[in-house]
């Protein structure tokens, strides 16, 4: 058809939404097609209206947003979580919501049973086994006490911490030592090599690490800024979540020189910058509770609709929000979809689990995908996959970090300040870059991938911050 054929012919019009458009039209004898189209969104469209009329909530989330970004993270301390955490023998911190044993799954209880192992509570496989499902042995989340850990999130009292503070609103932090990829206590393996580089971690790498973290500071030396070497990171081919390479280089590069000068022998020395400099995932120990404590500070804000936490235990997934506090707003986990190691397939593949999701909460990691493209030959799709994905969080996030720039974006601030309104408006949900734990107890690390949210997480914490803004009017 020409473009004279096109402009003389009668209109074809298309209509979509409400009736008063279609019905003006032909009462003026046009021929309209109706098409029954509404946004993708969520939830009770009563408390998406009590949510976007609060008249707390700008305000709210402003606030929310600019602790969030005046958080700094300085690493303070290493130390065993006996002593920073208080944390009492026969008692064990996981990832994600609460949980028992009985929903435990495979990765979650092979480290569960790994850490019973390593703290001589039980001596067999079986005796631990017998001992959890008994439940002699105390289950928290890591969340509960100031605390993050990757994959399983297992931490046990002799386990050595990352000790974080923020020096603008005075929070702390705390994580446990990075063991390397492959099998490992976090993605639920057990084995006597797993014990057997715990134990050592144990033995050698905390205590010097600690001194190595300690004694410039006791000398007068400024702490370590991680928050500078996460923004840093993003300038490098990072994204904070499963790629660390730069950050993981650079922390090696700032404590090299404290770790050769700690009282120890030499093949301990070289042991500890050995390990250090083959763990690639080695920051994302330090990258965790620098989110946590930047999340943290954002915490108890009413009217705020800005999410806080997301964290998986392998079953569930639970976010928390900056309006609603320490509440749980769980969903079963999805399982990531991705690429896989040597002849592991989707069948191995358990469902979601980690604290690191704190790296999306706080903006980086699977939204920043576009300042590492190169992460795609690690969890699947494309570049232009990476780069579509960075532009959509933005659609479901309050603000933009200039801490965290992404370079290929013109140095644009990361989409930062996960919004309950938007996500449910939008029916978009958060990006995920993450691990695969094997199903089966044991296994270990299977592959790596991308995940969402379960949408249920955000219909729930939908549902609560509109009753608590009712309850406000």
């Amino acid at each position: 058809m020409s473009l004279g054929q096109l402009l003389s012919a009668p209109p074809a019009i298309v209509a979509a939404g409400v009736d008063v458009f279609s019905d003006a039209l032909r009462a003026q004898g046009a021929d309209v097609t109706d098409v029954d189209w509404r946004p993708p969104g969520f939830g009770d469209p009563a408390d998406l209206a009590a949510l976007a009329l609060d008249p707390r909530r700008a305000v709210a989330n402003r606030t929310a947003v600019e602790r969030l970004m005046a958080a700094g993270s300085q690493l303070v301390d290493v130390r065993p979580a006996r002593e920073v955490l208080g944390l009492p023998d026969r008692t064990l911190l996981h990832s994600g919501p609460p949980l028992t044993w009985d929903m435990a799954s495979g990765p979650m209880r092979g480290a569960l049973i790994g850490a019973c192992l390593f703290e001589g509570w039980a001596s067999t496989v079986e005796e631990a086994e017998k001992i959890l499902a008994a439940g002699e042995i105390t289950l928290d989340p890591c969340h509960h006490h100031r605390t993050v850990g990757p994959m399983a999130g297992v931490t046990s009292p002799s386990m050595w911490m990352w000790c974080l503070s923020d020096p603008v609103n005075g929070g702390r932090a705390f994580c446990n030592l990075n063991e390397g990829l492959g099998k490992v206590l976090r993605m639920g393996a057990y084995n006597e090599e797993v014990l057997t580089r715990l134990a050592w971690m144990r033995d050698v790498l905390g205590p010097i690490l600690s001194r190595a973290v300690r004694d410039p500071i006791d000398a007068g030396a400024d702490p370590l800024d991680v928050k500078a070497v996460l923004a840093q990171m993003l300038q490098m081919g990072d994204e904070g979540h499963n790629r660390n390479r730069a950050g993981s280089l650079m922390t090696l590069r700032e404590l090299s020189p404290a770790i050769v000068e700690v009282d120890a022998p030499a093949s301990d020395i070289a042991a500890v910058l050995k390990f250090i400099g083959g763990n690639e995932h080695f920051f994302l120990n330090l990258g965790m509770p620098t989110a946590k404590l930047a999340m943290d500070a954002a915490r108890d804000v009413p009217g705020s609709s800005m999410v806080t936490v997301m964290s998986r235990n392998g079953t569930e997934f639970g976010i928390q929000t900056a309006g609603t506090g320490d509440r749980w707003f769980t969903g079963p986990a999805n399982t990531p979809v991705g690429l896989f190691l040597g002849d592991y397939g989707p069948e191995d593949a358990n469902p979601d689990i980690g604290d690191s999701a704190i790296m999306e909460t706080y903006g980086v990691g699977g939204f920043t995908m576009a300042a590492a493209p190169a992460i795609v030959r690690f969890v699947g799709g494309s570049v232009p996959d990476a780069l579509a994905t960075t532009e959509r969080m933005y659609q479901l996030t309050l603000a933009e970090n200039p801490a965290m720039q992404v370079p290929i974006l013109g140095f644009r601030g990361s989409p930062t300040g996960i919004d309950v309104l938007k996500v449910a408006r939008t029916g978009w949900l958060p990006q995920i870059n993450t691990g695969m734990a094997g199903r089966v107890a044991g296994t270990g690390q299977v592959g790596a991938g991308l995940v969402q949210p379960p949408q249920e997480c955000f219909e729930k914490a939908l549902a609560a911050l509109a009753e608590e803004s009712r309850a406000a009017a």
